[in-house]
């Protein structure tokens, strides 16, 4: 691993504060979804869209505890998290469940973006573990871009 003031090791724990940022907000925003999604698919994107928020907070502290784990200080509130997120907020609650499902869609593959970040960030500090666990992450919001591709069409 590298040397504490590395700066790979800095861009890494950056790019691991971002991933969490967006981990965050896309959680609520799912869960935002979940609870206000209406329609005749009801049932199947409220159960969907509960999946897919419980499997995002399932990555919310390993996230953290690989800043942790690099001796750095994560995200300490919901302001940080706004200040470091590229997940757009959405409040309108009146959504068609298409347009919830796209956004969903598009939005993680900005994680899935952030989370190439950190793997790249991970390889160039020499950080092994979080270069092996974000594959499990980048896997999981890969499948999630994919269900909500299949229901989009």
């Amino acid at each position: 691993m590298a040397e504490v003031g590395d700066n790979s090791k800095a861009a890494l724990v950056e790019a691991l504060n971002g991933a969490l940022a967006d981990t965050v907000a896309l959680y609520f925003k799912t869960k935002n979804f979940h609870w206000h999604v209406a329609g005749p698919r009801f049932r199947d994107l409220h159960l969907l869209f509960d999946e897919q928020a419980a499997q995002l907070l399932g990555t919310v502290d390993a996230i953290g505890e690989r800043v942790r784990k690099n001796d750095e200080y994560t995200l300490t509130s919901i302001g940080s998290v706004g200040k470091q997120t590229r997940i757009k907020d959405q409040d309108d609650v009146t959504l068609t469940a298409d347009a919830m499902v796209a956004e969903l869609r598009d939005d993680n593959r900005k994680l899935h973006e952030r989370l190439v970040e950190v793997k790249d960030a991970a390889e160039e500090a020499g950080d092994n573990a979080t270069s092996g666990v974000v594959d499990d992450w980048i896997d999981q919001c890969e499948e999630r871009v994919w269900f909500l591709n299949q229901t989009s069409k």
